[in-house]
C-alpha cells in the first residue's frame, strides 16, 4: 500500500506560482496511476491533471490547461504540481491521489472515486 505526502502549499499572490510536490512511501510509485485534485470550500472535489498508465499522455482540466504542469520523478519517487499564473479561484486544498489499475479508459482518470489512495492535502490560498 503507498502512503502519499503533499507540501509546498501555501500563500500567493495572484499570478504568482507554487510548486506542490507529492512523495510515496510504502511502496513505489512505478505502476500506479497518479493524478492531482483539489477541492474548494462548499464545492466537489476537482480533477486537475493525471500521467497516464502508459505514461504517454497526460491528462488536464480545462481549468488549468497551459498554466498547471504535472511531472514526474521516478528516482525520487515523488511527482510535482507546477501551478503558474494563479487566480483567486484557484484557492482550494490540492491532494494528490494514485490508483492501481490494470487498464484504462480517458474518463476514468477524471473520477476522484476511481483513486484509491489519498494524501492528506496542502492548503492553496491565491490573494487578489
Amino acid at each position: 500500500q503507498v502512503q502519499l505526502v503533499e507540501s509546498g502549499g501555501g500563500l500567493v499572490q495572484a499570478g504568482g506560482s507554487l510548486r506542490l510536490s507529492c512523495a510515496a512511501s510504502g511502496r513505489t510509485f512505478y505502476n500506479y496511476v497518479v493524478g492531482w485534485f483539489r477541492q474548494a470550500p462548499g464545492k466537489q472535489r476537482e480533477f486537475l491533471t493525471a500521467l497516464s498508465l502508459s505514461g504517454a499522455n497526460t491528462y488536464y482540466a480545462d481549468s488549468v490547461k497551459g498554466r498547471f504542469t504535472f511531472s514526474r520523478d521516478n528516482a525520487k519517487n515523488t511527482v510535482y504540481l507546477q501551478m503558474n499564473s494563479l487566480k483567486p479561484e484557484d484557492t482550494a486544498v490540492y491532494y494528490c491521489a494514485a490508483a492501481q489499475w490494470g487498464w484504462d479508459y480517458t474518463s476514468r482518470y477524471y473520477d476522484s472515486n476511481e483513486y484509491h489512495y489519498w494524501g492528506q492535502g496542502t492548503q492553496v490560498t491565491v490573494s487578489s
